[in-house]
């Protein structure tokens, strides 16, 4: 367990909470932590659902400046570099993952909620990449994970600004999977999580991978993966055991077992 970042698990959902007073500013400790926690889920075999949780007051308010602001092209490259794999480590989990997003998700904070597959957000929360107010674009995934989230011309519109955008906008260009009360967000979060990781483990991530690498590829190539995951999933007991309870008692009745 790091001194900013932690994971805690219960109930098959692992709770990736950042905590770094006072606004969860990423810095070089942060990252590294952050880039342990999340490989320590992917390794856990309990762990079948990640919450991305910041806290009541705030999800990440970016990158730490005050450290950014002295390092040199070649640091700034080893710097951003390091952020880019521990985000990557988090977007590549094969298991769902659900950003819990209160107050402020800033610049690196928002990226890594971008890292998520699902976005809960409080209803005051703003979300955003203000980078270019510092003279500099987004370095982490903002200009990739959010084009590919919005398309191309909502996210040069936020990108070239840098403004903050709120809650129900956010649900609106497809940020935002959910608004809810801010006091909500957590739970509201724990309680998505939940119903994946109650669900067939296997087939989830052949589905997530399908989706996530797919989108890389051409429509053959990703028609050609998506069979090979589709067949792949007959060698496993749940495919068993949801068909099986599907003839004998119909749909959303079986019980899976990860394997």
């Amino acid at each position: 367990m790091g001194e900013f970042v932690r994971l805690e698990v219960e109930g098959g959902v692992g709770t990736i909470r950042l905590d770094r007073p006072k606004m969860n500013a990423i810095n070089t400790q942060l990252r590294v932590e952050l880039q342990e926690a999340a490989e320590q889920a992917r390794e856990r075999t309990d762990v079948r659902a990640v919450v991305l949780y910041g806290g009541e007051r705030v999800f990440a308010a970016g990158a730490d400046i005050k450290e950014m602001s002295t390092l040199t092209y070649a640091d700034m490259l080893a710097w951003g570099t390091g952020l880019q794999e521990a985000l990557k480590v988090v977007a590549r989990l094969p298991v769902p993952v659900v950003a819990a997003i209160t107050g402020y998700a800033l610049g690196g904070g928002f990226e890594l909620a971008l890292a998520a597959d699902f976005r809960v957000v409080g209803e005051r929360a703003k979300v955003g990449v203000p980078e270019i107010q510092l003279g500099v674009i987004p370095g982490a995934g903002g200009t990739q994970r959010l084009t590919r989230l919005v398309g191309p011309a909502k996210a040069k519109g936020m990108v070239f600004t840098g403004r903050h955008v709120a809650s129900e906008e956010a649900l609106a260009l497809g940020i935002a999977d959910r608004v809810v009360a801010d006091a909500a967000v957590y739970e509201t979060a724990l309680e998505l999580a939940a119903s994946y990781a109650s669900g067939p483990s296997v087939a989830l991530r052949a589905a997530k991978q399908a989706i996530d690498d797919g989108l890389e590829m051409d429509l053959d190539a990703g028609l050609r993966l998506e069979s090979a995951l589709f067949a792949g999933l007959f060698a496993t007991e749940d495919q068993k055991a949801g068909m099986a309870s599907f003839m004998e008692q119909g749909p959303g009745k079986a019980t899976f077992t990860g394997r």
